[in-house]
């Protein structure tokens, strides 16, 4: 299991994956961080984890207090025009490396976009229209639709940066003889750990610092996978090529 964990961290050379599994990691904790800063500063409501805003879409709809159908509503809207956006920006790359390259490049700017956003305009109240509110959901949630319509593509095994149900099922469910403390255990164990640690990290930012700058780090985050996926562009190793 901790083998499987350090190898997906730091993968071996000439792996079947390449640099992706420890750069899916580093997208992992960017989804744990930004849905922290949506639900805590933007209002009950998650722009990388559509599970959760389906829920809160049945809680608006029930009446319950604290959530937004607007919100949920805007979020799912624009995380299916990202995922839509992002199918269409990926079609026909036959190189890994440089499709990360064009999502992650795309998943800055909107983040950083809706870090300025909330900098021109933070969220005050969300009692009342706050129209940087709803425009800083819809961007965030539209970079992190492009970021799992890469993750569909990039195909790395127990790596969805946003969804760990399958995951933690396939802990658990794995009957003991398939391996359950081996290697994919490890690597399911870490890619739960992440996500966790980006929550954290975005809880903080959210207490200690502005809405901007909680924003601003996972775009920072976001641009240096970019950069390291950059360097592969010009690689002909066999990783880079669909799985």
């Amino acid at each position: 299991m901790a083998r499987g964990a350090w190898r997906t961290a730091v993968p071996l050379p000439g792996g079947r994956h390449g640099p992706l599994p420890p750069l899916l990691l580093v997208l992992t904790v960017v989804s744990g961080m930004i849905d922290a800063v949506s639900y805590l500063t933007l209002g009950h409501v998650f722009v990388a984890n559509m599970t959760g805003n389906v829920v809160f879409l049945g809680f608006a709809l029930a009446g319950a207090p604290g959530f937004s159908l607007a919100a949920s509503l805007t979020a799912l809207t624009a995380f299916a025009c990202g995922a839509f956006l992002g199918g269409r920006l990926l079609a026909g790359v036959p190189h890994r490396g440089q499709a990360l390259l064009r999502a992650t490049a795309a998943e800055t700017l909107l983040v950083a976009a809706a870090a300025v956003l909330l900098a021109v305009q933070p969220v005050v109240t969300l009692t009342q229209s706050n129209s940087s509110r709803y425009l800083a959901i819809a961007v965030a949630a539209v970079g992190m639709g492009i970021q799992n319509a890469t993750v569909a593509v990039l195909a790395v095994p127990d790596l969805t940066t946003t969804v760990l149900t399958r995951t933690l099922t396939g802990i658990f469910a794995a009957p003991e003889d398939a391996g359950r403390w081996g290697e994919p255990t490890g690597r399911r164990l870490l890619s739960v750990l992440t996500l966790a640690l980006g929550a954290v990290a975005g809880g903080l930012l959210v207490l200690h610092t502005s809405q901007s700058a909680s924003l601003a780090v996972p775009a920072a985050l976001a641009a240096a996978v970019a950069v390291a996926a950059l360097r592969s562009v010009g690689s002909g190793a066999g990783w880079t090529r669909p799985a």
